[in-house]
């Protein structure tokens, strides 16, 4: 991926599913600290600061499950938090799924570049409350593009969401996918992404779920053909049920310009 011989800049990029700040250390917590997840009890914030350090080291941060200020949160804004935490100027979140009227949760990005255009995008869906964030860093038609989505459960409707995708990405040398698409890469509905827009698979799998014996890859960064990602890594996100995932990118200095 990437054209030899154009000037390029590096950026440190992090994908994560923080569970709203929320602690699961295996498979009994879903039960056992079930109330942790829809009420503000817990250490919440000693996670979001302990996430709020490994995201300060990245360039662009794109967070799923990330609590827009409900009961569950003690109505913080965990986007924000994590920004002003991490020493990043700038962030947006999108707000898309309510549960039980006291928790709530986002697609959040944080970022020390400025982007020149934030958008966010309902997805289609048999139960709907999903969304993709995408936001645009420098100038058409070689702008670097940085979308942050969480996907359904459900096969069918992850085949909508991604056609939807498909259709804001097509084209787009420039462009990344990141977010919890609670999926393999080798999934139908994921092999018909790579048909119809110039994102890439990854070289290889890098399994992220379940966070204390990770198994499945199903957290993403894909790339488009115009940029180069290298040394991916999944890295604890404080107690969340999901490993986080970074890697390095290059990306031309037009994309940016």
């Amino acid at each position: 991926m990437g054209t030899p011989g154009k000037k390029t800049r590096r950026l440190r990029l992090l994908s994560a599913n923080i569970q709203a700040g929320s602690s699961t250390r295996g498979y009994h917590d879903y039960v056992a600290r079930s109330w942790s997840h829809v009420l503000p009890a817990g250490n919440k914030r000693g996670s979001l600061d302990a996430i709020a350090q490994l995201a300060g080291q990245y360039d662009i941060v794109g967070l799923n499950e990330s609590d827009p200020g409900s009961l569950r949160s003690g109505f913080t804004n965990q986007t924000h938090y994590l920004a002003e935490r991490g020493g990043f100027d700038y962030w947006s979140h999108q707000p898309n799924r309510r549960v039980g009227g006291v928790a709530s949760s986002a697609n959040g990005l944080l970022a020390k570049l400025e982007p020149r255009e934030v958008l966010d995008h309902s997805l289609p869906g048999r139960l709907g409350g999903r969304g993709v964030l995408v936001a645009r860093f420098g100038n058409e038609p070689d702008a670097l593009l940085v979308a942050v989505a969480h996907l359904s459960l459900g096969a069918s409707s992850r085949a909508s969401q991604l056609s939807f995708i498909a259709e804001l990405l097509h084209g787009h040398s420039n462009a990344v996918l990141m977010g919890d698409f609670n999926c393999p890469i080798d999934r139908p509905e994921m092999l018909q992404l790579f048909k119809r827009t110039r994102l890439q698979p990854p070289d290889h799998d890098t399994p992220t779920f379940p966070s204390w014996s990770p198994q499945r890859a199903i957290d993403h960064i894909l790339v488009g053909d115009g940029l180069r990602c290298s040394e991916p890594q999944a890295l604890a996100a404080a107690f969340s049920d999901h490993l986080a995932l970074s890697v390095n990118l290059d990306v031309p200095e037009q994309a940016l310009a």
